[in-house]
C-alpha cells in the first residue's frame, strides 16, 4: 500500500478485535491521498502537516475521528460528538467490518469533505474560557490566593478549560476541593493538567 508509514505497523499488526476494520478504514483513507503519520498512538492522516482524520478503537467500536468534524455536513447522520465538551472533533463509529463495507463510499465522501475543509482554512469556532462554568470552590480559592489567580489567568485558554472541566466533573464539593488542592501547585508552576 503506497504511503504506509512504518511507525504505524504496531497498530495494524498487533492482535486486536478490530484488525480487519482498521485495515479497511486505512485503505479507504489512503484512497483520498492523505499522508499517514503516528500521533497519540494512532494512525493519523494529514494534509500538509495538518491533522485531518485518525483511526482508533475502543471496546465496543472502532472509529474514524475527524479533527474538524463539527464543520462537516453530516448528510447521513453518522457523526458523533463524544462528549458535550468536545468542540471540534466528531467520530464515525463502526461495530464490524460489514458496517464499514456497507458505508465505504460515505466514509470516503466524508474524508474528502474534511480534506476540502482543511484546504479552505476553515476553523471551528471554539467556546471562550469565560463560557465554561467555574466551580464555586475554585472561584473561592482564586479569590483567596492572588498568586493562584494570576497563575491561572496566565495559562493558555486550553489549559484553563482543562482545569475547569476537571474541577466541574465531581458531584460533591469535597471531591472538587480535593482535586483543586492536588493540582494547585501545577497551576502555580504554569503547567496544564496533563503536563
Amino acid at each position: 500500500m503506497i504511503g504506509v508509514n512504518p511507525k504505524t505497523d504496531f497498530f495494524f499488526n498487533n492482535p486486536s478485535q478490530w484488525q480487519e476494520e482498521y485495515k479497511k478504514l486505512r485503505q479507504i483513507i489512503f484512497s483520498t491521498g492523505l499522508t499517514e503519520e503516528l500521533k497519540w498512538g494512532c494512525p493519523c492522516y494529514v494534509l500538509d502537516d495538518k491533522n485531518v482524520v485518525l483511526i482508533h478503537g475502543f471496546k465496543e467500536y472502532c472509529a474514524v475521528l475527524f479533527m474538524k468534524g463539527a464543520l462537516i455536513q453530516d448528510r447521513f447522520n453518522m457523526m458523533i460528538q463524544q462528549t458535550e465538551n468536545v468542540q471540534a472533533a466528531r467520530q464515525m463509529r463502526f461495530g464490524n467490518l460489514q458496517d464499514i463495507l456497507d458505508k465505504e463510499d460515505i466514509i470516503r465522501a466524508y474524508v474528502l469533505e474534511a480534506i476540502e475543509l482543511e484546504k479552505s482554512g476553515a476553523k471551528v469556532t471554539l467556546k471562550k474560557t469565560s463560557e465554561y462554568k467555574m466551580p464555586e470552590e475554585f472561584k473561592q480559592k482564586l479569590d483567596e490566593n492572588p498568586a493562584l489567580k494570576a497563575a491561572f489567568e496566565a495559562l493558555t485558554p486550553g489549559r484553563q478549560r482543562g482545569y475547569l472541566y476537571y474541577y466541574s466533573q465531581p458531584k460533591t464539593s469535597k471531591t472538587r476541593l480535593a482535586r483543586i488542592k492536588t493540582t494547585m501547585q501545577q497551576i502555580l508552576d504554569g503547567k496544564g493538567l496533563e503536563d
